[in-house]
Parts: structure tokens; sequence; C-alpha cells
């Protein structure tokens, strides 16, 4: 067994915690009509039952769309004032803080992310809210004055209606609070449907939105599969826009499926983000973010900074102090206050990052560390591994692997650098490592991806954009344009007297 690996502690009073879940639907918790239910095992320690929540149905999700439906046609929150949509929503964010424990050690042994990262992110989590409840009191339109003395354009925000929120497993209280507060911010009502792995937090989301007085109807959890749970809000036409986070393969049939009725469609899609490294860099600086950026919740992160672009002179030195962070980097029980690296999702992704490893080594790539499961018996965990002498044509450096694994190709020049960061389908993520602030920005300038980073990686705040280019997704979340992709913008032509006649 690796010396970094800290196996999981099967005694864990915390791993009895088995929790049962209810569905928040018109400010209800009810079960599936069918009486199903998911069972959630924990990744991180092999046997342990620690969710339970139903599996609805289509008519399930229907009876959810209904009650978002009625809350935006006759229910207050569309036609409240900002201030007083406001006021609640920062009683949630009060709320994340109050229940953070609880809800950290939820996601921890949902998603099988360490215990003190989970924890984190319910506090960032609490930030996002309280971002968008300051924002959605300053929400405005616009008005042109200078169209003539008899005529006045207003530009009018409206909320774009009820939204489907479909979000992923690997961040599903984050993801949930960069999107559920701004759609309701901007006045909509939400359904929001949670991996089925991972559907606990994004439960209590909601029971603590009612909690602080959200209206009935205006923020609905239903939880089940894709098919046919998410493909519901897709199809439905009282639907009116569906925003979806993972993979392009789901993200282009949710949106096939939107495009038959012509509904707004938001995505935030895969990524293959490059680190690039020039020689002027803060090697030991570049070598803890390169580790953090690939091995940051098990690599399964879509702002993963999965290619490490490194110019040729700096390699060997950068490589040696890259190495030795990983073969130190704890990874194991999520639970453990010092493991930095938790689980896998599942088994069939554990194995599907072992495939892509074994396709690495067949093509050629040297493997310089890790390429191994580790304490199976116990739960799905995969050591950091690092490959060298990759090329752009080798699947490892162009599909999405979503494990902890990245894939090493050097470069001479600047140029050549940002031509190897764009070969790719994907636009998410980038970031560049350079003490040399002209050359960085430059490059970064260049590179066609929607989340940057100059000397650092996976890092946020709620006052920046997100969101992706090329097959990376549509639209963008967060800061003052996340507003925009859940609005609709109405122009009023206004004129001031008579019109001059059209006939006689």
């Amino acid at each position: 067994m690796l010396s970094n690996f800290i196996a999981p502690d099967s005694r864990d009073p915390r791993l009895n915690i088995k929790a049962r879940y209810q569905m928040v639907v018109d400010g209800k918790s009810v079960d599936a009509a069918s009486g199903k239910t998911i069972e959630r095992v924990s990744p991180g320690h092999a046997g342990a039952v620690v969710g339970i929540w139903p599996e609805a149905s289509a008519d399930d999700v229907r009876v959810a769309i209904a009650a978002a439906r009625r809350a935006f046609d006759t229910g207050p929150w569309p036609r409240m004032s900002g201030a007083e949509r406001s006021r609640l929503m920062f009683k949630v964010a009060d709320l994340i803080l109050l229940h953070q424990e609880e809800l950290a050690l939820a996601e921890s042994l949902e998603v099988g992310k360490p215990i003190n990262q989970a924890r984190g992110e319910i506090g960032f989590c609490a930030d996002l809210w309280s971002y968008a409840a300051g924002q959605a009191r300053a929400l405005e339109g616009q008005s042109h004055n200078n169209i003539g003395d008899d005529r006045l354009g207003l530009v009018l925000r409206e909320p774009v209606g009820v939204v489907g929120i479909v979000t992923p497993w690997n961040f599903p209280f984050i993801i949930a609070s960069e999107r559920v507060p701004w759609a309701i911010g901007a006045g909509c009502t939400v359904v929001l449907k949670p991996s089925e792995f991972t559907s606990g937090t994004s439960i209590r989301m909601a029971e603590l939105a009612r909690e602080a007085g959200i209206p009935n109807g205006v923020f609905n959890v239903v939880t089940g599969y894709g098919d046919p749970a998410g493909q519901v809000l897709a199809e439905d036409p009282d639907v009116d826009m569906v925003a979806f986070t993972g993979s392009v393969r789901v993200g282009t049939k949710l949106g096939e499926i939107a495009a038959r009725s012509v509904k707004r469609v938001g995505l935030e899609l895969g990524g293959k983000g490059p680190q690039i490294v020039f020689a002027d860099a803060d090697l030991e600086a570049a070598a803890d973010g390169i580790a953090y950026g690939v091995y940051h919740n098990a690599g399964q992160c879509c702002i993963s900074g999965s290619r490490l672009l490194v110019e040729e002179s700096v390699r060997d030195a950068l490589m040696e102090r890259l190495l030795d962070i990983s073969r130190k980097v704890t990874f194991g029980d999520p639970l453990n206050e010092r493991t930095k690296i938790g689980a896998m999702i599942s088994e069939a992704h554990a194995e599907k990052v072992h495939s892509y490893v074994e396709a690495g080594l067949a093509s050629g790539a040297k493997l310089l560390l890790g390429g191994e499961r580790v304490g199976r018996e116990a739960g799905l965990y995969y050591a950091p591994t690092v490959f060298a002498g990759v090329t752009p044509d080798m699947s490892i450096a162009r599909e999405e692997i979503f494990g902890p694994v990245l894939s090493t190709l050097t470069f001479k020049t600047a140029d050549e650098a940002v031509a190897m960061a764009n070969a790719t389908e994907f636009g998410l993520s980038a970031s560049v490592w350079s003490t040399n602030l002209e050359k960085s920005l430059q490059s970064i300038r260049r590179i066609r991806a929607g989340r940057c980073w100059i000397n650092s990686v996976i890092d946020g705040t709620p006052e920046m954009p997100i969101g992706g280019y090329k097959k990376s997704g549509l639209g963008r979340e967060l800061g003052r344009y996340g507003f925009d992709e859940y609005s609709q913008f109405k122009g009023v032509h206004v004129t001031l007297g008579r019109p001059a006649p059209w006939f006689g």
C-alpha cells in the first residue's frame, strides 16, 4: 500500500448517517408517487449506505413543473420587489452557514470528497447566495431619452420564467448555488434535478430555502435519473429554460430536445484545461498549483488543469518538484482531516479512468507515477498519476479523463504553447504560469477558454462570470452576467403627445 494512502475507518460513527430525504415540491416534502427510492453507498467507504432519496417518475417531475408554473404565473415571487427577494435570499445564506457542518458531512459522504474540502465549499456557497441576494435588488433595465422629443425608449428586464436546472454529481451544492440564486434572484421559479448519485444536499438546500420563507413553488427539487426526470425538464412546454452542467454528450441531447420547443438553454459542459508553464515562472508555486489543479476533487472537475504544457528548458526542474508533491499528497478516507484527495464517484467511473491510463501506455506515453487503483476493498480510490512524453494526438491529451491523471507535453515558444492549448474541442478553462505579466496576458487573450487564471488555478469568486467556449458550453453564470442568463429584455416605445397621422 502506498505510504500516502489513508485507509478509511469503517468504525467511524459518522458512517451511520443513512439519511432519508424527500423531494421538495410546491413547498411540501414528498416521496415519489411509486414509492421507489435510490440508495447511495459512499464511494469512500465500501458498503456504507449514506443517503436514500425518491426515484421520481416523469409524472412526478410534471407535478413539480406545474407547481413552478403556478408560482411564476400567479404567485408573489416574480412580482415582489428586488428588496423583498433579496431579504429572503440573505436568510438562505445565513441558514447555509448555520448548517455548514451537517451539509459538509453529507456532501463528503455522498461525493467521496475530503471533509475539509466540503466544509470550504459550503462556506463558499453561502457567499454565492449572499452575492446574488445583494445584486437581486440592483437589477435594472435601460432608458433611451435621445430618440426624439416626442419619443422615449424603455428596456424592461423581466424573468425568463420557469427554469429547469440539471446538476452533476461532482459539486452538487456549489453548482446548484451557482445557478439557483441567480435564477430566483431574477424572479424566475426553479425545478432542480440533481444527480442520482448526490441528491441529499440539494434537497437540504431547498428545505433551507423553505425555512427562510421562499414562497411555495419557487424552488422545487426532484430526484431521480436523467431519463426520465432530466429529459422531462427539457421536453415540457411549461419550462421556459433549461440550465445543464455535465457531459457534452448529455448536454447536446438536452439541447436538441429543448430546441423542439425553442426553449432557452444554458450549458456548462466538459473541459480539458491547459496549464501553461513558461520558463520564467515561479516553479515552486507552479508545481503546487498544478498538483492542486489536477488532483482537486480527485480530478473529477470540469475545470481541472489536466494538461500540463511546460516550456522545454524547465521541464525537468518542474517535474522534479511536481513528482515530489504527487508522491506525498495524501489520498484516501474522505472523513480524515488530513486527506487531500478523496474517492472516485462510482465503480464504472474508476474503471473508465483506468482505461484512459491503459490507453496512454498503449500509445507510448511514459508513466512517471501512479496509474493504479488503491484500497479497492475499502472504497473507490485512484492514485495520483503523472504521464510524460505525451503527444497532442493521444487520447489522454485530447479527451476529458475526469480523474487524478496529468498529461505532460512540452513546447519551445509562446506561439506553440497557445496553439497546443487551443488544439482541443473544449474551451472551459486555462492557466498560465509566468512572472512576466505581459506574456501572461497576451497568452490568455489568445486562448479560447471562458475561465482563466494567471499564476493560479481553480480560483473563483461570485463577482466573476464562468462559462465555456466551443463544446464547453453556452451562456454565462455568476456575476452580473449571470442574471442576464435568466432574464428577458423587452423594448417599449413610448410616444409622447399625439403621433403624426398615418392616414388623412
